[in-house]
């Protein structure tokens, strides 16, 4: 039960999402950058934060393989046909959830929650600053993955439905990258350079790849079935 076009679709996602992810992120990453190291020019080093961002990307990884497998094994044990369809339908659905925010139709709730999480979350990190190596930058970033975000949620609940340890893990390492060049260009004061994910184009490209995933994963076995090519690409296509 894995789909290659639901790993593009996160990918895609957290590319749209940076303009989000500046906003409830890039205050951090602009505290992070004047907390980390300088080099001879005055400038937080580059291989630092990084290192930030490759820390908060596993531990993206790290929950989707998590959940994936909890999820997968629990329904492989019971082996129910009905539990499967349901399962094909609520990714469906959270595809399509994940649309309708792109799309600016849907708000995203975690933005209140997440700043009024995140200094209790951030207290782990204190003892590693300031951060003047990169397994110090590694593990903050680790702490920082674990943020509360809306959009962070809802791609996890669609890597969860992989039922796949594997694509689970991949799905929201997609995500990660995704959001991973805004972050990274905020940490050196580049505030603007996630403008471009918040265009109307951007938006509307992504929400549509979102939209049709939702499609393909709630009829994927019709599909399967006129075009057998398909096995393997979409998610729930073995219902």
């Amino acid at each position: 039960m894995s789909g290659v076009l639901t790993v593009g679709a996160a990918a895609l996602l957290g590319l749209v999402a940076s303009g989000h992810c500046v906003v409830m992120c890039g205050g951090i990453s602009t505290a992070l950058g004047l907390a980390t190291a300088k080099d001879r020019n005055g400038r937080p080093r580059a291989w630092l934060l990084i290192h930030y961002q490759l820390g908060r990307i596993t531990s993206y990884a790290l929950a989707g393989l998590l959940f994936a497998s909890m999820l997968g094994g629990f329904v492989a044990a019971l082996d129910i046909e009905v539990i499967g369809n349901t399962l094909r339908a609520l990714s469906a659905l959270t595809l399509l959830l994940a649309a309708l925010v792109t799309f600016g139709h849907v708000g995203d709730p975690g933005t209140a929650i997440g700043r009024r999480v995140w200094p209790k979350i951030a207290k782990l990190g204190r003892p590693l600053l300031p951060v003047t190596s990169m397994p110090r930058a590694f593990a903050f970033g680790s702490i920082w993955g674990w943020m509360p975000c809306g959009f962070v949620y809802t791609v996890l609940l669609i890597a969860t439905l992989q039922l796949d340890a594997l694509y689970g893990a991949i799905t929201m390492a997609a995500f990660g990258l995704g959001t991973a060049p805004a972050l990274l260009m905020t940490a050196f004061g580049a505030q603007r350079v996630a403008a471009f994910a918040a265009k109307a184009g951007a938006r509307h490209a992504a929400g549509s790849v979102l939209l049709a995933s939702a499609v393909l994963t709630l009829f994927g076995p019709g599909f399967v079935h006129m075009l057998p090519g398909l096995h393997g690409w979409l998610p729930f296509d073995c219902g």
